[in-house]
């Protein structure tokens, strides 16, 4: 069988995540069960930085492990670049994350032995990428976000906001559409986590990505194109920032209450 091919619909505006219906329960006891996502729609475009928000608890994370392709939903769908991800088997699923999407975590997730420049040009080399142009792209991408020097530094030797400019080199040298990023800041002081933002700002700018980002970081609300709100398992509210930096409603989402 040929492999699939993944279309997006345009390198800004056009959409590059879809959801419907997602929901997902968890058990809790011997016959007891809590509901995490309450039906929810969601939708992301190429060029955004889409921010979910809402308190510790309120299903954002869950929302982005359903959107990613890491955790299944009990009930909905959830089309990436065109293609139906929970439709997939676990292989071409975890090869379609490889091949399209980034992740970005608060706890970094890099490897205590490997180098800066190691820890990126590793993910290359799994998408089948020779040592010498995975070498190359992966100090490129590491000085796009300001660790040229510090190429050679193992994450003992970074700070929080070091390792975390490591963390988005390694998912932006993969080229990616879809970018989700789980509480990116949290660990960080404020001047980092600015500077973090930005990064994944530029990925949506500069490299057409759309970026999912999971906080509870009001700080953050003003470096977003979209801003949804969750709690309790359903979007309460959901928001597009102008230029001018006032907000409105999303086209063609309904408001709980509204």
């Amino acid at each position: 069988m040929s492999a699939p091919k993944y279309v997006s619909q345009g390198k800004n505006g056009g959409c590059a995540i879809q959801a419907t219906g997602l929901k997902k329960r968890f058990k809790t006891g011997r016959t007891q069960y809590i509901d995490v996502l309450k039906d929810i729609d969601f939708d992301a475009r190429h060029g955004d930085v889409t921010m979910v928000m809402g308190p510790s608890g309120s299903g954002k994370s869950t929302l982005i492990a359903a959107l990613s392709g890491l955790l299944a939903p009990d009930a909905g769908s959830v089309s990436a670049l065109n293609e139906d991800i929970w439709s997939y088997s676990n292989g071409r699923r975890d090869k379609f994350r490889l091949d399209y999407c980034g992740f970005i975590f608060q706890g970094f997730n890099l490897f205590p032995a490997l180098t800066a420049l190691q820890q990126v040009s590793m993910v290359l080399k799994f998408k089948g990428m020779d040592a010498g142009p995975a070498k190359a792209r992966a100090r490129a991408a590491l000085e796009e976000v300001g660790m040229g020097p510090r190429i050679n530094q193992r994450p003992s030797e970074l700070s929080g906001g070091e390792k975390q400019r490591v963390a988005i080199a390694r998912c932006l040298a993969k080229d990616p559409q879809l970018i989700f990023a789980d509480e990116p800041t949290s660990a960080l002081d404020g001047e980092n986590g600015q500077i973090v933002i930005r990064l994944l700002q530029r990925a949506a700018k500069e490299h057409g990505a759309a970026v999912i980002c999971v906080t509870h970081d009001p700080r953050l609300e003003s470096f977003a194109d979209r801003i949804i709100h969750i709690e309790d398992g359903r979007i309460l509210d959901d928001r597009r920032r102008t230029p001018e930096g006032g907000v409105h409603a999303a086209t063609g989402q309904t408001l709980l209450g509204a």
